[in-house]
């Protein structure tokens, strides 16, 4: 059987402090009420750049600028296959709201291992802090 693969756009999105933000998923549903780095899933036609700008209004009505590739990550989870194309971006103007997640933070690089991940975030957390 062949797994679903899922292409989803990753925004670490820095404040001018350079604290990264992070957001609670709603609870329910795939990972419900864990933390994780905004974005989500590539749709038919889209760049990923515009993917990730997209999810990131939608989700937060703030605007970023998607400034640089910083990872890709292929995970396989039992039920899905996910290649999580990530990227360093900064806010440009908005105060982030909770649209479509619990919670929002602001949080720096050593505060991350507090937070529960899903498990394929875990290698975003291991570069962010291999390149601090």
């Amino acid at each position: 059987m062949t797994l679903p693969h899922k292409i989803i756009g990753v925004a670490i999105i820095r404040n001018e402090r350079g604290e990264i933000l992070i957001d609670k998923r709603l609870p329910g549903g795939n990972f419900g009420g864990l933390w994780e780095f905004p974005g989500g899933k590539l749709e038919e036609g889209e760049t990923i750049e515009n993917c990730i700008k997209r999810e990131i209004m939608e989700e937060l009505a703030i605007a970023i600028e998607v400034e640089k590739h910083f990872a890709t990550i292929e995970y396989i989870y039992s039920q899905l296959k996910l290649t999580l194309e990530v990227y360093e971006c900064r806010h440009l103007e908005g105060i982030p709201q909770t649209i479509e997640c619990e919670e929002i933070r602001w949080v720096n690089l050593e505060e991350l291992d507090r937070f529960n991940f899903p498990e394929a975030n875990t290698q975003i957390i291991a570069k962010l802090q291999d390149n601090s």
